[in-house]
């Protein structure tokens, strides 16, 4: 389960594609789930193959473009707190801070090592409209994504905050990110506590940044 868990990063590229391209400008229509889902993801392929810095591969300044343009798109917090689980509830403010600022950086490297590898590819998409009752505060958008005569589902699960929409979770061949962390998450907790699934994470980064 622990390898399950940290191997969901290397299947999400495409998806990452339509998470990432959610902050790609102040015009994406944010009222609407599956408008602002649609006009991400559309938008996100043109920018990756005219910048020469994401064009060239360069991991460092694809983070900082994910840093700047996708964070505001998404309620990372929420994904981290519903990863921990009920091990939150008994973190100290501090580690609860500290949970979601590794789990965010696990992410965010997570999706820029996915865009290096989308910047030369060619996907199209299919959409689902949002089925969601009047006043709805969480829905999911279905997508299809094609790619060199593949075809994969991904979801993608979004909040209502405010008058717009963020995205905290995404299903991927039948895996929900936050349920697969989840397992994880639990089981390290259950061994070593909240500071174990600490240095878990911060270990991991730290590998991550050594790899680079």
């Amino acid at each position: 389960m622990k390898k399950y868990g940290i191997a969901f990063q290397a299947l999400a590229p495409l998806a990452v594609v339509a998470m990432v391209s959610a902050a790609q400008a102040q015009t994406v229509d944010r009222s609407s789930p599956d408008r602002m889902v649609r006009a991400a993801v559309e938008g996100v392929i043109g920018t990756i193959q005219s910048s020469p810095d994401t064009r060239s591969g360069d991991l460092g300044k694809i983070t900082a473009v994910v840093q700047r343009q996708f964070l505001p798109y998404t309620d990372f917090e929420r994904t981290t707190r519903l990863a921990v689980g009920s091990a939150w509830r008994n973190a100290t403010p501090e580690q609860q801070k500290q949970l979601y600022e590794q789990f965010q950086t696990l992410l965010v490297r997570s999706y820029a090592v996915s865009l290096s590898q989308l910047r030369e590819q060619n996907v199209k998409f299919r959409y689902k409209p949002a089925l969601a009752a009047s006043g709805a505060t969480d829905v999911v958008v279905e997508t299809r994504v094609l790619n060199n005569g593949d075809e994969m589902q991904i979801d993608y699960r979004l909040q209502r905050v405010g008058n717009g929409w963020k995205i905290y979770d995404i299903n991927m061949m039948g895996a929900w990110l936050i349920e697969v962390y989840r397992r994880q998450f639990a089981d390290i907790v259950a061994r070593n506590g909240i500071d174990g699934l600490l240095k878990y994470l911060a270990n991991h980064n730290a590998r991550q940044n050594a790899d680079a």
